[in-house]
């Protein structure tokens, strides 16, 4: 399902990214819809304007990105 802000994900999807060193791969870990502390960072979000925490294949850490970053495997 795509909307005017992005695809929207859930909990479990596996998805991409563009990181420093090329593609990454992680996990949908939850979708952020306020203010919160996560990944490291303040993040600014709403049930509007949503971000996802992710989690790195690779690293095993998290990060936070808008929809509009993340592009669902497969």
């Amino acid at each position: 399902m795509t909307n005017d802000k992005g695809p929207e994900f859930h909990k479990g999807d596996e998805v991409t990214w563009q990181s420093h060193g090329g593609t990454a791969e992680g996990t949908v870990e939850r979708k952020i819809t306020e203010d919160t502390e996560a990944g490291g960072r303040t993040v600014r979000a709403s049930k509007d304007e949503p971000q996802y925490l992710v989690r790195s294949q690779k690293s095993g850490g998290t990060a936070v990105h808008k929809p509009s970053a993340l592009k669902k495997k497969g």
